[in-house]
């Protein structure tokens, strides 16, 4: 009786004590969960592919079409870490080029792109998001260079008669 008196005591600190972790902790430590979690739902995997390419704007061969497309896709998650509805990175970028009016064909690329996720957790459930923002560039022709050919010092130019002297034979 006297070690089951005590087990018994010991449990209720232990309670108490998870308790106060858990009202100090408040809801900040929820946040972590869909972290923790993820590996439970195998739909939502967190595949990233970064591919870069540099394109040094300096010549003056490019006009900046639109500022600041801004392409969204929005999901949804029960609890926080049971997905449902995946905010997809390709549903965010389709968006952007509808939105971008991007051609195929034509001289067009997206500058200073970046993608954000974030999500806004609810007591049940959290609305996942992806926003990726660009600038579209467009490229123009370069302007059509008129050549003038090198002419000879005044000197050694023809004379209209045709002068044998000079070397020169007439037109």
């Amino acid at each position: 009786m006297r070690l089951n008196l005590h087990a018994r005591y010991r449990m209720q600190k232990l309670i108490a004590l998870l308790a106060l972790a858990l009202l100090a902790g408040g809801c900040a430590s929820v946040a972590t969960l869909p972290s923790t979690f993820g590996s439970l739902n195998p739909g939502s995997a967190s595949l990233e592919i970064h591919n870069q390419t540099e394109v040094k704007l300096t010549e003056g061969n490019f006009v900046v079409a639109k500022t600041n497309v801004v392409g969204r896709a929005q999901g949804f998650s029960l609890l926080g870490f049971i997905t449902v509805v995946p905010a997809r990175f390709q549903t965010a970028m389709d968006r952007l080029y509808v939105k971008a009016e991007m051609q195929s064909g034509k001289a067009q690329t997206l500058g200073n792109v970046i993608m954000e996720k974030t999500s806004a957790y609810w007591v049940l459930f959290s609305i996942p998001r992806v926003s990726v923002r660009a600038d579209v560039v467009e490229f123009t022709p370069n302007a059509a260079t008129i050549l003038l050919p090198h002419l000879p010092p005044s000197d050694s130019l023809p004379s209209p008669g045709g002068d044998k002297s000079s070397g020169a034979k007439p037109l």
